[in-house]
């Protein structure tokens, strides 16, 4: 018998599939019996944000996103590649994005961002070091880098140039306590 309110998932079909992503028609049952097909986003690769704090001020780059079509600042974030852990992704794609390596990392939060439709599944982890290792690798990644003062971030979320939810959930965190200081 199935557990008390638990959905029941009777198999999957692919209606598109690729490297990046793969859309899924979920044949599924509620706990009241009704079936039908749900539709599902599949992700292979789970990702990471890395909220370098040092000095009250937050690592950040400025950028361009084409599918909205929106300028934001964003803290580094990135895949976490098949094998990679999630503070090793968290030290590859701060370094790749900014130039910056930073220290060790400590979790802060993980969640699904839209747990309705999508298995997506983000990581936020928290340096309070950094040191700056050259330019970054992946020059497509940021129009400027800078470190923002905290008490910037929630004027920067009221005014709209900050609105990329991995990036505000972890900035957030921070503005609330949630992580040891």
């Amino acid at each position: 018998m199935a557990e008390p309110g638990r959905w029941i998932e009777h198999g999957q079909r692919f209606v598109y599939e690729s490297d990046w992503m793969s859309m899924a028609l979920v044949d599924v049952e509620t706990p009241s019996g009704r079936r039908f097909e749900h539709h599902a986003v599949r992700f292979p690769a789970e990702a990471v944000g890395t909220l370098v704090v040092v000095d009250g001020h937050v690592l950040m780059i400025w950028r361009h996103r084409f599918i909205t079509d929106t300028w934001g600042w964003e803290i580094p974030a990135g895949g976490i590649d098949a094998g990679e852990s999630v503070a090793e992704a968290a030290h590859r794609e701060c370094v790749e994005e900014t130039g910056w390596a930073p220290g060790p990392t400590s979790p802060v939060m993980t969640w699904h961002p839209s747990n309705g439709a999508t298995d997506q599944r983000f990581h936020v982890v928290r340096a309070t070091s950094a040191v700056e290792v050259g330019e970054p690798t992946d020059s497509d990644e940021a129009l400027k880098i800078e470190w923002v003062p905290v008490e910037r971030i929630a004027s920067l979320v009221r005014k709209g140039e900050l609105g990329d939810g991995l990036s505000v959930m972890g900035l957030l965190s921070e503005l609330a306590g949630i992580v040891d200081h």
